[in-house]
């Protein structure tokens, strides 16, 4: 008798004998072992030479005060008019200091800037590790064509595996629905070889890091 047995059946066959043979981890401290060597530079430092490596737009602020005196002067030399933010704690930022803002999302097909908080900062590759957890949701740091991003040292990790920890101590059980990591503006290169910023997002990606 012919065997008709499909492709697709006799894996998942292996895959359910797999399943029900079940064997200890034979490498139990693998994930402890550390990838890389360990960074003799600063966090601050790679994550800075990584991200502008990737054409990312890096500013060290010292205080608030620096931080909202460099964004004044950013927004008047580009003529941003229309900075959506709607995180609470941001907004206490720029409220403190005065400084004009949409808190929602009116108008919200003509904005120019998405302000936005993130979970960590990964310095191995540069990367910004955002979630839907807070109010900017997943809208505003992919629509507006400029992307802002105000992040703390406290938030510096090394790698990606680092950053998941800082995930799973904040959130525990409860992990936010949308975990990305987002490395530099949005390009494309599938056209003709040609690199195109802004493709599926942001053509322009700042990090604000302060000091604490």
């Amino acid at each position: 008798m012919r065997d008709i047995t499909t492709s697709k059946e006799k894996l998942l066959k292996k895959i359910r004998k797999a399943l029900l043979e079940k064997r200890d981890n034979p490498y139990p401290n693998l994930e402890d072992q550390p990838l890389y060597p360990a960074e003799e530079e600063m966090l601050e430092v790679v994550f800075a030479e990584q991200f502008t490596n990737v054409q990312g737009q890096f500013v060290f602020c010292e205080d608030e005060i620096q931080f909202i005196e460099t964004l004044l002067n950013l927004a008047e030399e580009r003529k941003w008019h229309k900075i959506y933010c709607w995180e609470p704690a941001l907004q206490d930022i720029l409220t403190r200091y005065d400084y004009p803002f949409f808190e929602t999302d009116k108008d919200f097909d003509d904005a120019q800037v998405g302000f936005t908080l993130c979970e960590a900062l990964i310095a191995r590759n540069g990367s910004i590790l955002l979630s839907n957890s807070n109010m900017a949701g997943r809208r505003l740091s992919i629509y507006p064509p400029v992307h802002i991003v105000l992040a703390y040292t406290s938030q510096l990790v090394g790698d990606l595996k680092d950053a998941f920890k800082l995930i799973k101590s904040r959130y525990g059980q409860r992990l936010p629905s949308m975990l990305t990591t987002v490395t530099g503006p949005s390009r494309t290169a599938d056209i003709e070889k040609t690199l195109v910023l802004g493709a599926h997002g942001p053509k322009e990606l700042f990090v604000f890091l302060l000091d604490g």
